[in-house]
């Protein structure tokens, strides 16, 4: 956290609500349809090349352990369930961030009086609502990955494994007489997606600024973003790990004896109690490499994407 203060500018750190050098209260547009075009297939591509990496890192925090949960064997269970869901995810993410952010940060410089003028702020309050969007989608789909990945019973197929998942009736999750534990974990994934955008994406957009000057004013190249993408994902990810394990916890459902979670704060003093604090750093390693290889995959494929459609788009502004 402290390495990101390091990157603001002199105005910003004296006087929050100063007006920005215009490089800075200029915020890029990108229209709804380019935005969840790319996010989209930006999505697809990061989760299905480093699904693997993840499967480890979910059977790390699983509570049955990495060799019961299924060890390295069958590392792509669950990838049918991600591929459906990471498109609209993404692309749910992009278009909510894209379209608010400069709308946001019009309305900050219209009301100086009361609202901080740093773009900071439009950054993290868009991000935040884009993941709130992208979670209706995002949580299924790690409800469904989960089971699968620490090889559930019943979980065989993707099928098989949603039919599992509907029949749930613990009423832990919302809506379960309707949905059963479909959108379990459902605020816990969002006290993890909104700190960790909060940290990631102001970084990311800092960064791409920093690069921006290095490059006399020129916008940074899809493979420079990338690389700003995956240094602010891995800090934001060594952050947030600890409400990952806890959302994890969560999605499984219940401990290694059978005994069901009865929420966020159950599974923390649990887990506290009869494993100790180091637990919730389990899959760190893997979770900080997962995220910082997925952001420059993730980052790098959607400005790629960004800058071919808005072309293709006859559009001169990419």
């Amino acid at each position: 956290m402290e390495e990101g203060t390091s990157f603001l500018t002199n105005t910003e750190m004296e006087d929050p609500t100063a007006p920005l050098a215009k490089t800075e209260t200029e915020e890029r547009k990108t229209p709804f349809f380019t935005a969840l075009v790319a996010g989209g297939l930006a999505g697809t591509s990061v989760d299905v090349a480093l699904f693997p990496i993840d499967t480890i890192k979910t059977r790390l925090q699983s509570p049955q352990g990495f060799l019961k949960a299924g060890g390295f064997n069958g590392i792509y269970r669950g990838l049918g369930a991600t591929a459906i869901g990471s498109a609209p995810g993404a692309a749910l993410f992009f278009s909510t961030y894209e379209t608010l952010k400069a709308p946001i940060h019009t309305f900050q410089k219209s009301h100086p009086e009361y609202l901080p003028q740093s773009t900071m702020f439009s950054h993290m309050l868009a991000a935040s609502l884009g993941e709130i969007t992208a979670c209706l989608v995002r949580v299924p789909t790690e409800v469904i990955k989960s089971q699968m990945q620490t090889n559930a019973a019943g979980s065989n197929t993707v099928t098989s494994t949603v039919k599992l998942v509907l029949s749930e009736r613990t009423g832990n999750a919302p809506l379960s007489h309707t949905l059963g534990g479909l959108y379990r974990g459902f605020g816990v994934t969002l006290m993890r997606e909104i700190p960790f955008a909060l940290i990631q994406m102001p970084l990311y957009e800092k960064f791409k600024l920093i690069g921006k000057s290095w490059r006399g004013g020129q916008d940074v190249t899809p493979l420079q973003a990338a690389a700003c993408g995956s240094v602010a994902g891995g800090i934001a990810a060594a952050f947030t790990t600890p409400l990952d394990v806890v959302k994890t916890r969560l999605m499984l459902g219940k401990d290694a004896r059978g005994v069901v979670y009865g929420g966020a704060y159950d599974v923390v003093g649990r887990v506290w109690r009869e494993e100790g604090g180091v637990v919730f750093l389990s899959g760190i390693q893997p979770r900080v490499m997962w995220i910082s290889i997925g952001g420059f995959v993730f980052f790098g494929a959607f400005e790629g994407w960004r800058k071919v459609i808005m072309e293709l788009e006859g559009r001169t502004d990419v």
